[in-house]
């Protein structure tokens, strides 16, 4: 969608009228019931297609690179049903939690299916051990049954995702390795910004806020995130942050400051952080090789940012208005 449509959607009130002006948008899209997260679900499984259908088409180290995307979603998957086990719902219960699809396309549908039908949190410990999610589950389990939070299960399941894209990829063309390692570098600072963020506005411990960052930088080095890491308060936080970022000369022209009363400050600083991403790549007709690179990642940025920051937040505009009226 343009940037005139996604502007339309801002005047749109009726939930019918707007789910039939993003149809043309979303192959195939069917909602029986206009609720939040039933619109959400199908709009997720739309995009997970549009990446599956990606993946049967791409030559193998982009092939590699979207199940690492997509690991996101798995990750999701294994949280639903360790929530699940934990509120007691049953194996079909945790199961209509689950989006097969993402299974399906990372070749791990039995290992998702078997973990839905563990009943205890110490079995799920167990079945995880020998996979990648062993320490984020071992110490997220840890810290739930001495606190009953699963603040810290799910911060190290997050970190886990983020840390999975420091791997080296072999065989890479030069084309593929910039925007793969520009794309892995931006993304995880942002996920540094955004934890260290929501660790200061909740006064999360500092010690242990750290063990959730990924080391990796584009233009914040470790010095600068261990200093923003320390903050006590936002607006110092911001500050800090809006210092660094106004240095680079690539990203000056391109980011926009951030200040404590914005109502969404984390969606600006991705917007930002887009923006450079695409400033640096451009679509070039004329190379077959890199406009279908080009293309990839820009399905995966700006789809992903058009359901989450576009429409999720009109389709809740729009029925809580309506619940208003009907109240």
């Amino acid at each position: 969608m343009d940037s005139e449509d996604l502007n339309k959607l801002e005047s749109i009130n009726n939930i019918s009228e707007f789910i039939n002006f993003i149809k043309p948008y979303y192959p195939d899209l069917k909602i029986d019931n206009f609720l939040i997260e039933e619109i959400e679900k199908e709009l997720l499984n739309i995009y997970i297609k549009l990446i599956g259908r990606i993946i049967s088409f791409s030559p193998d180290n982009m092939r590699y690179f979207l199940k690492d995307y997509l690991l996101k979603y798995e990750i999701m998957n294994i949280r639903q049903i360790i929530l699940g086990t934990i509120i007691g719902m049953s194996i079909e219960e945790k199961r209509r939690n689950v989006n097969f699809l993402v299974q399906e396309y990372l070749d791990n549908t039995e290992f998702i299916e078997n973990l839905i039908k563990i009943h205890n949190l110490e079995e799920i410990q167990l079945y995880l051990k020998n996979t990648k999610y062993n320490e984020p589950i071992r110490e997220g389990l840890t810290n739930f049954r001495n606190t009953n939070e699963i603040f810290v299960l799910e911060s190290f399941l997050e970190q886990l995702y983020y840390k999975n894209f420091k791997k080296e990829r072999k065989t890479l063309n030069k084309v593929e390795n910039s925007m793969i390692t520009l794309y892995s570098k931006y993304i995880t600072e942002i996920y540094n910004i955004k934890i260290i963020y929501r660790g200061i506005l909740n006064d999360i411990d500092r010690y242990l806020l750290s063990q959730f960052l990924v080391k990796s930088s584009l233009f914040l080095d470790y010095d600068k995130t261990n200093s923003l890491l320390h903050q006590e308060k936002i607006v110092n936080f911001f500050d800090l942050l809006n210092q660094f970022l106004k240095k680079p000369m690539e990203f000056k022209s391109i980011f926009t400051s951030l200040k404590p009363n914005l109502e969404h400050p984390m969606w600006e600083i991705e917007e930002s952080y887009k923006k450079y991403f695409f400033k640096k790549f451009k679509l070039k007709f004329d190379k077959i090789d890199y406009s279908t690179i080009y293309r990839i990642f820009e399905l995966l940025i700006k789809k992903e940012r058009e359901i989450k920051y576009s429409i999720i937040p009109n389709v809740i505009r729009i029925l809580h208005e309506k619940y208003k009226i009907f109240k």
